[in-house]
């Protein structure tokens, strides 16, 4: 791994957290980052100090990360609105893969704990301006964090005050659920601002709500039409979706269902040849404890790092649950939406593109990466393979491929519409209803996560780019055009900004 230069260095000390998982700089390893309004001044201020990289498209990736730093940490302040960013850096998850040896990730691991009351501290003189919207939709998230915490194998007196520093953190968020502000929306100009600066690009929202109001009509059209395929066109598609979600695995078939679909989308992904590289290790196994709050997600083998596995984890539904909550998360996993989240989250999706990151050419194409591109490029992912005939003979998959698209792009509608004051968090879960076969509790968590995270309509916008810039290539390059020469071009830009897609051509 090599050593970063200052200014590259300066932004990862803004992100220390997103840097050590995703880019697998583990010199961060044990650390937490000060998110401290002194700390973040701090870190503002050493922003853009030195020279640029030599290459011309390495120097404006690097621009736009500084820029979106400033526009997150100095003028919103995220930091000081939202926990999300402070149990990102609490996080102990990060040690559970096998990228060092057992003994390494224990020391950081218990190192990093020791930091807790600090960073507790930190945070909660940072969080003055935390909404009860966004306090109440992450509250369980913060109580939840204490499950990473070791029970075993950890100084007593350490855990003891990493726990108390937690039931700070955890009373600081309830009591801004009971009496925080009840608006919790950036503004226009505050959501443009943030969307625009990390990826190069001046954000029309109105036009943006527009093209979400098409692709929504687009995929209901594409939803009606595999329903027909099915033998069940005459009635209303969602209707039709929300019985098919109900053939699902049980609890103890969940991970097994998820391996089997993985090895079949990582061999069609070879077969068609869709990516540049088709090696590495991709284990399907249980979440780590702490991130059991997200049903599916990847745990890459970072650029930074030596070759180690990556893990798909996977969360089925604990048994002591309520019947009801059990069938809603059991859903998911369903014949008819778990092969899309496979290929999004393994191949050609965040699993390949992972494997092309360990190729970039630079420092600053393994480290620094759009989530815009990097969830875009998933998202696009899934399409991609119904084009490509995925499942040929079994119209769910495509049926899953709408549903989930669906609940994308009504995320970014949602985030517009709740961030411009044009839609409340409860409007916003009608349309999910309206939109997608989400109905009560999971409508309403999917509006809610618009409170905390703005930018969650990032899957959409992505895919929507790289569909533009895809007929640009096929119109430049005529008969020279194939996907794969297009996504290498892509992929050797490692998670380029959205505004800096078009130097692919």
């Amino acid at each position: 791994m090599s050593e970063l230069d200052s200014r590259l260095r300066a932004v990862c000390d803004l992100s220390v957290a997103g840097v050590r998982e995703m880019a697998g700089r583990h010199e961060y390893d044990g650390r937490i980052q000060d998110l401290s309004p002194e700390g973040v001044r701090a870190g503002l201020a050493a922003l853009g100090r030195g020279p640029l990289p030599d290459d011309p498209y390495d120097a404006a990736h690097l621009e736009i990360f500084e820029e979106h730093a400033r526009v997150a940490y100095g003028e919103l302040e995220l930091y000081r609105r939202s926990p999300m960013e402070h149990l990102e850096s609490l996080d102990l998850a990060c040690y559970d893969r096998e990228y060092a040896p057992a003994e390494e990730r224990a020391a950081a691991r218990l190192a990093h704990l020791a930091r807790w009351p600090e960073a507790v501290d930190n945070a909660i003189a940072a969080l003055d301006r935390l909404s009860a919207p966004v306090a109440t939709a992450l509250l369980g998230t913060v109580r939840g964090l204490a499950a990473g915490v070791p029970r075993h194998g950890v100084d007593d007196a350490v855990r003891e005050a990493a726990l108390k520093a937690h039931a700070r953190l955890a009373e600081h968020v309830e009591e801004a659920a009971r009496a925080g502000d009840p608006d919790a929306s950036l503004g226009a100009d505050g959501l443009a601002r943030l969307m625009g600066a990390g990826e190069g690009l001046t954000v029309d929202l109105g036009r943006l709500a527009g093209r979400a109001d098409a692709e929504r009509d687009r995929l209901m059209a594409r939803l009606a039409e595999s329903c027909a395929k099915l033998g069940r066109g005459d009635r209303p598609p969602l209707d039709v979706c929300r019985e098919l979600v109900r053939d699902h695995p049980g609890i103890d078939g969940v991970i097994d269902a998820a391996r089997e679909g993985t090895e079949r989308a990582i061999a069609f992904t070879r077969e068609k040849d869709l990516v540049p590289y088709h090696d590495g290790e991709c284990l399907v196994g249980l979440a780590p404890e702490s991130r059991r709050w997200a049903m599916a997600m990847i745990s890459w083998a970072a650029p930074g790092e030596p070759e180690s596995p990556s893990w798909y984890h996977i969360t089925p539904p604990d048994p002591s649950w309520p019947e009801q909550e059990i069938e809603e998360w059991l859903e998911v996993f369903s014949a008819t939406t778990l092969p899309a989240i496979n290929v999004h989250e393994v191949a050609p999706g965040h699993f390949s593109h992972g494997r092309a990151l360990r190729r970039a050419s630079s420092d600053v194409r393994r480290t620094l990466m759009s989530l815009a591109f990097c969830e875009g490029w998933a998202h696009y992912a899934e399409e991609l393979c119904v084009e490509e005939g995925f499942a040929p003979d079994d119209p769910r998959f495509e049926i899953g491929v709408w549903l989930e698209a669906l609940i994308r792009v009504t995320r970014l509608a949602c985030a517009i519409g709740v961030h411009t004051g044009a839609m409340t968090v409860e409007e916003g879960a009608r349309r999910f209803e309206a939109d997608t076969h989400l109905a009560g509790p999971a409508a309403l968590s999917e509006a809610r996560r618009a409170t905390f995270d703005p930018t969650y309509g990032r899957y959409t916008w992505g895919k929507l780019e790289i569909l533009d810039l895809r007929e640009r290539a096929r119109a430049e390059w005529g008969a020279g055009f194939t996907l794969k020469r297009f996504h290498t071009a892509m992929l050797d830009l490692g998670s380029p900004p959205l505004g800096l897609l078009g130097r692919a051509l």
